[in-house]
């Protein structure tokens, strides 16, 4: 018979796979082996005389021999876990937990079968980078009551076990924020994260979880901000989140109707408690003593076990309503987050008894003073319940939305001012009598509905100022004569004219200079984000063109100072072929950039917010961006050109910058192929920035923080010049110090060490991403570079230890910039700031100014490219407070010093003084 071919492949099959099931065998006797040896006393049933298999608590699988699960809990052990464990390629469980085992934890990488990991309850020393790497089958992990761990955050690569649930994790030495990606886990539904080192505020994933069991409790510092997130977490049964530092009010939790135990407790809750809460079916057990809770007295239902403690502030000691006025106050508190400031100072059930910013007749509420209190949230329809209320003060805030329609209602009204805030919608109109004041406020009075056309006119009813926006009512009286009526509008006709004619002269006059078109010799070009400008624009030529094209009645069309417009959408749409897909420069978070060009060849970029990602936090960083640059103007700062207000969308219009970002030039130059950078333009890239950085944090009109500033915010022109961009988490610094943020918000990464671990914000939380990007630059590494290795991922640590030593610079130094001496001491020079300006204290960095005056004798002082007639109108030689005045005269109250170098600063860096203590002050005209 003759034989078949095929027989010789199925052999050598069956020969591999026999010759395989040994070698797992013995990978997995030769772990067994070592984890004996490790363990102190032998686990009970444990010798090295039987095979290992048959060891008690140890299970295998019968065909290949290999160990399924290892369970040796609560056996007094002592020792450590040998690191190949992970060898163990079809281990299930891992139960070692109640026991004395030390050491570093080993890897369990890739152990794709594992499912379930006890480790707690023992006293290990450190977690490896890739501990819980690639366990797509983990459903269980358990590592609490490890206090003696080092520090470590929660990977972010746990998104692949995507089956988990269950992660305790308490007293485990956990720092850092909380990941915010717990929608990956469709099955997870207890978290235990108690007695760790969590700082910043509750992920917003959290809402999209199943999660029943949380455990937040007790962190070391202090987790913060508001838990609105809860409200949606409708599968919630037990929630422990006392001693933190919530606060604001407690959300409604009518969706929650599982839980049985709120703990509150010991945090900084405002506000009153919602009856959704007293009303929770399953509810057995709350705590909320030590906050500070306002509003009536709770009324649990009977069998609830309730602690208040005494340090709330219940308008009474026994259940029942509060006072009608003190109802309202607390309604008009609601609307600014029930601010801590007013929690403290609002006690009792009389607001005319020493509460805060309030004034009363006699038992009435009568004057509301709430100006420069740095509030936020809206103006709250119940002041309309306060009918003795004479004078509303709101001014110098941070309020949204619109003016409540019912404010005109009061009758004792007199003054009312909202100046200086963000508020939108129309204006009311009230009564004859009444001083409106409004200004400030760049969306009110707008009609949304127009796409960016005319907004209502600020002087229509009887709440009209045409200085500053001021706004006081009252009409004409009638006995004014005919004869002073037609005089006061001639005067006004011949004032007109005048205006007109000066303002034409002055435009004829600059149209070729400078300030005067979008393609300006010194880094013109950015595309990030909106802004109205205090004095004239320095790109007024650009928005009068717009303006031209936006409407055919130029009258209704509000131009703002700075010049900036409103324009409509069919203008947007013609500039950018209807947005068409060809001429997306970029996607941000919250819509995506378009280039764009205008029929005199200007280019623009036109930043459209998606009405689907907009929502509340698009709006605040719309308007923050609003908000700031109306304040600012800087050569090192985007410019923004006009804004569009759509229906739903909005839009903003800033000036192109050609190049892109740094991000791109310093990371993505071969994809995009781009030239490289040389030393000499990034150094003075570095310059640009750090000027228009210092400007935010002390010579603009305001203080200002960035919160964002990185390489993919910083960009750039035709001419390599560089400017800040992205404005929406920009934060007020008054006079430099602290401010609360609620949430953490930045890029990791760039994040100051005090910032992420408080949320707390200094302008040295720019310093420190400044010294990150100075880094970047020197290296042309990121600041997070998951492909490197452990001990060079993270940009700040790793150069730290490079500057303990001035070879190991030469090392870090970008390989393509292979500089010669001279080079390699500006490099040392700017690596050295950067060591300074990352120093882990913030009193250890300098501020920006000191950054100016040790880059600037790094680069070439700057010269004009063309004579002074076409470019900067400066006459040389003309004194230096000629030219300031002359400045101030053009720009208003613009201050300009930060234009053009003058600075003659030594080269080298100042040796760093202990603590570096003092201050470092520009003192160039910059």
């Amino acid at each position: 018979m003759a034989s078949s071919p095929h027989p010789p492949h199925y052999l050598l099959l069956l020969l591999f796979l026999f010759t395989l099931i040994p070698s797992t065998f013995s990978d997995d006797a030769a772990v067994m082996s070592k984890l004996l040896a490790a363990l102190s006393p032998a686990p009970s049933g444990w010798s090295s005389d039987k095979p290992f298999c048959s060891w008690t608590a140890v299970n295998c699988d019968k065909s290949s021999g290999t160990v399924v699960s290892i369970n040796i809990d609560s056996q007094s052990l002592s020792g450590s876990l040998p690191s190949d464990l992970n060898q163990l390629s079809n281990l299930k469980t891992l139960s070692v937990q109640k026991n004395s085992l030390s050491g570093p934890l080993p890897s369990f990488a890739n152990m794709t079968k594992l499912a379930e990991i006890y480790l707690d309850n023992n006293q290990f020393s450190s977690v490896p980078q890739d501990f819980l790497l690639g366990l797509p089958g983990l459903q269980s992990f358990s590592i609490s009551e490890n206090g003696k761990l080092s520090p470590w955050q929660i990977p972010l690569y746990l998104t692949e076990s995507s089956n988990l649930g269950t992660i305790l994790a308490s007293n485990a030495s956990i720092f850092g924020v909380i990941p915010d990606f717990f929608d990956a886990f469709p099955n997870l539904q207890d978290l235990r994260l108690s007695y760790n080192n969590f700082t910043g505020s509750l992920p917003a994933s959290f809402a999209g979880s199943e999660i029943r069991n949380l455990w937040l409790n007790n962190q070391f510092q202090g987790l913060s901000g508001t838990i609105d997130v809860i409200e949606n977490m409708t599968q919630l049964s037990q929630v422990w989140l006392h001693a933190n530092s919530f606060s604001g009010p407690i959300p409604d939790l009518s969706k929650c109707e599982n839980i049985f135990d709120l703990q509150l407790r010991d945090n900084q809750f405002t506000g009153v408690i919602p009856d959704s809460v007293m009303g929770l079916p399953k509810l057995v057990n709350i705590t909320l003593q030590n906050n500070k809770l306002q509003g009536p007295m709770p009324q649990f239902k009977e069998g609830v076990k309730v602690q208040l403690g005494t340090t709330n502030s219940f308008c009474q000691s026994t259940p029942g309503p509060c006072d009608p006025q003190v109802t309202a106050l607390l309604e008009v508190a609601g609307g600014f987050g029930y601010p801590a400031t007013l929690a403290e100072s609002w006690i009792g059930n009389d607001p005319c008894k020493q509460w805060s910013y309030i004034s009363c007749d006699g038992k009435n509420v009568a004057v509301a003073t709430f100006g420069k209190r740095q509030f936020s949230g809206f103006i709250s329809p119940a002041f309309a319940n306060l009918t003795s209320l004479r004078t509303l003060l709101l001014n110098d805030n941070n309020l949204t939305g619109s003016i409540p329609e019912t404010l005109t209602t009061l009758p004792k009204l007199q003054a009312i001012d909202v100046t200086n805030n963000n508020l939108s919608g129309p204006l009311p109109v009230f009564r004859s009598g009444v001083k409106f004041t409004y200004g400030g406020n760049l969306l009110l009075g707008k009609n949304i509905s127009d796409g960016g056309g005319s907004g209502g006119s600020p002087g229509s009813g009887s709440n009209s100022s045409s200085d500053g926006g001021n706004a006081s009512g009252g009409s004409t009286k009638s006995t004014v004569s005919a004869g002073m009526i037609v005089g006061v509008v001639i005067s006004v006709v011949i004032f007109v004219l005048v205006v007109l004619f000066v303002s034409y002269k002055c435009y004829i006059m600059r149209r070729h200079k400078r300030f005067g078109r979008v393609e300006t010799p010194e880094g013109s070009n950015q595309m990030v984000k909106p802004s109205v400008v205090n004095g004239t624009n320095g790109y007024a030529g650009v928005p009068s063109e717009l303006q031209s094209q936006s409407s055919g009645d130029h009258s209704e069309m509000p131009v703002f100072e700075g010049g900036n417009v409103a324009i409509s959408i069919q203008v947007l749409r013609q500039v950018t072929n209807n947005f068409n897909e060809e001429n997306i420069l970029g996607r941000g978070g919250f819509g995506v950039v378009y280039k764009g060009e205008l029929h005199d060849g200007t280019k623009i970029a036109v930043k459209r917010m998606e009405s689907g990602a907009m929502g509340t936090k698009g709006m605040n960083e719309f308007q923050a961006e609003i908000a700031v640059l109306t304040k600012v103007r800087h050569r090192h700062l985007v410019a923004l050109l006009g804004f569009c207000v759509n229906g739903n969308e909005r839009l903003l219009v800033y000036e192109y910058m050609p190049q892109g970002t740094l991000s791109q030039h310093l990371f993505e130059w071969q994809e995009l192929g781009y030239p490289l950078l040389t030393w000499k333009q990034r150094v003075t890239i570095a310059l640009d920035v750090a000027r228009g950085v210092e400007y935010l944090h002390s010579l603009a009109q305001q203080s200002f923080i960035h919160r964002d500033l990185k390489p993919s915010n910083i960009l750039l022109g035709d001419d390599m010049r560089a400017k800040v961009a992205d404005f929406g988490l920009v934060r007020n610094a008054p006079d430099g110090k602290y401010s609360v943020e609620t949430r953490l918000a930045g890029t990791f990464g760039y994040l100051a060490p005090e910032y992420a671990a408080t949320g707390r914000v200094t302008t040295k939380v720019d310093v420190y991403a400044f010294g990150v990007v100075l880094m970047e630059i020197i290296t042309g590494r990121k600041a997070l570079d998951e492909t490197m290795p452990d001990e060079r991922s993270h940009l700040v640590t790793w150069f730290r230890r490079v500057l303990i030593n001035k070879d190991n610079l030469r090392k870090a130094i970008d390989e393509t910039l292979d500089p010669d001496e001279e080079t390699f001491e500006s490099i040392a020079k700017v690596a050295e700031l950067a060591g300074h300006c990352t120093a882990r204290e913030p009193f250890q960095r300098p501020d920006m100014g000191h950054a100016v005056n040790v880059l600037a004798p790094l680069v070439e002082l700057w010269k004009p490219t063309r004579n002074e007639d076409e470019d900067s109108g400066i006459d040389l030689h003309v004194s230096l407070p000629q030219i300031l005045q002359r400045w101030q005269a053009d720009e208003g109250t613009s201050r300009m010093f930060d234009d053009f170098s003058y600075s003659q600063t030594q080269s080298s860096i100042p040796s760093k003084p202990s603590g570096f203590a003092d201050s470092f002050n520009s003192t160039d005209c910059r």
